[in-house]
């Protein structure tokens, strides 16, 4: 996996409206080919690895709950071109580990967690040349994709704080207290004291 779909697939791993464990999603990192099996001969190395991607997700865990999102997105050396398919793809996949709980969602009451799914889902159109829409408007969508799946993502992160009990219905922007044995905010399972705290 790229860095960049990694980081999409740990950003929806983190947001998806239903928890997902570590042992779901890491196969999905090591790949297909190696049929879920980490591609390290030295159980050392493949701690090490594990150790990184969760420190990542941990990382954009951080970022989300302080309203802002920075994703890993690659960008085309040729003409400046941000190249924001693969984080697309990577986010596909998380999605793909709760494809119930996404379609729940989207076909929710809450307003800003439907516009924020149907956001990322024309992306994913996009990305993968499914997308019924008109020329000009897929290269709108292109154009400003990066700040659209950052929009959508900080929506959705909203939306599962929420649900989670995480925050009250103060603004966004308000800190939010979290005791030192709580679960960790960015799912992780672990106390906050031991992760994000």
């Amino acid at each position: 996996m790229l860095l960049t779909e990694l980081d999409g697939l740990l950003t929806g791993v983190l947001v998806c409206p239903v928890p997902v464990a570590v042992e779901e999603w890491l196969p999905i990192v090591w790949g297909d080919e190696t049929d879920g099996v980490p591609p390290f001969e030295d159980p050392l190395d493949v701690q090490w690895f594990r150790d990184a991607v969760i420190a990542r997700r941990d990382e954009i865990g951080r970022d989300l709950a302080r309203g802002r999102l920075q994703p890993i997105l690659d960008v085309d050396d040729r003409n400046g071109d941000v190249l924001w398919e693969p984080w697309i793809d990577g986010f596909a996949e998380a999605m793909t580990l709760r494809p119930d709980a996404w379609q729940a969602l989207a076909e929710g009451i809450d307003t800003d967690a439907v516009d924020a799914v149907t956001s990322l889902s024309e992306l994913i159109a996009v990305a993968r040349g499914e997308s019924e829409l008109d020329t000009p408007a897929v290269n709108a969508l292109d154009a400003s994709a990066p700040a659209v799946l950052a929009a959508a993502v900080l929506r959705l992160y909203a939306t599962r704080a929420r649900t989670d009990g995480l925050v009250a219905a103060a603004p966004a922007s308000a800190p939010v207290k979290v005791g030192r044995n709580e679960p960790c905010r960015c799912g992780s399972g672990r106390k906050s004291k031991r992760c994000c705290g």
